[in-house]
């Protein structure tokens, strides 16, 4: 919020880099994704040292001499059934979706919506230096009332620039999700039923085998399956959230007709 005291021009130098950063929050693309598993929480943000200053050195922790309560005795475990052998097979991921057809034509469209979102926030910049720039022909002329009205009115512009792109921005990244989303429901089905089909009971990422033969690579197959059930996904028009969608309802199955009495 800024000081209702504080130039325009102050203003204007402060809130205009923040109205073009708004269109960079659209262009981040969703990590990849492991079927399965939930994504990888993002660690604390430590504050970042100022161009050209030294780093800020960071206190090592002093470990913690905890006197615990004795632990508790384990009993012996009673012997279950062994796991049978393990099939394995191996997937890529970012193979999959560099290869799917869906990602592809959303990954397009979004790509689109960004860039209409930046081209906006250009036009948004420039009339904004214009208004600004015609204020200031026109300061010498004005009351000082009409310079504070004058002011605020402008501020109040810039403020509401600013939102109306950082809600654009979330939107398409929004929008992105729902699209993974999609991609990500139908690929943990066809990984099963591949891996089903070849009698794997075991499917690790390519990423953290060291070594594998190309026939436990079912990734090829999985592209092809994901293709052929999924080859587009749905996405909302422009500058609607998916969160304001609602789903279809489900198909009304008509009753059974009664038979007829016998007279």
């Amino acid at each position: 919020m800024l000081h209702p005291r504080l130039p325009l021009r102050a203003a204007l130098a402060l809130l205009l880099p923040a109205l073009l950063a708004a269109p960079a929050l659209a262009q981040q693309k969703p990590a990849w994704f492991v079927p399965g598993h939930p994504p990888a929480a993002h660690g604390p943000v430590r504050p970042a040292a100022a161009p050209g200053g030294p780093a800020e050195p960071v206190a090592p922790a002093t470990p913690l001499e905890l006197r615990l309560p004795p632990a508790p005795a384990v009993p012996p475990v009673t012997r279950g059934l062994m796991p049978p052998a393990s099939v394995i097979g191996v997937l890529s991921v970012p193979d999959v979706l560099h290869e799917s057809t869906a990602y592809q034509k959303a990954d397009k469209i979004l790509a689109e919506r960004r860039q209409h979102l930046n081209e906006d926030a250009q036009k948004e910049q420039a009339e904004l230096r214009q208004l600004g720039q015609q204020f200031a022909a026109a300061r010498p002329k004005m009351t000082p009332a009409q310079i504070r009205a004058k002011e605020a009115a402008l501020r109040d512009r810039i403020a509401a620039s600013r939102r109306r792109f950082e809600d654009r921005g979330r939107i398409i990244q929004e929008q992105g999700q729902f699209a993974l989303a999609q991609i990500q429901r139908t690929l943990q089905l066809v990984v099963q039923r591949v891996a089903a089909s070849r009698g794997m009971n075991l499917v690790l990422q390519r990423q953290a085998v060291a070594v594998n033969v190309p026939e436990f690579d079912i990734t090829p197959q999985v592209t092809d399956v994901l293709n052929k059930v999924l080859p587009s996904v749905t996405l909302p028009p422009e500058g609607v959230a998916p969160l304001t969608i609602k789903a279809p309802a489900p198909a009304a199955h008509p009753a059974p007709a009664k038979p007829a009495r016998k007279p």
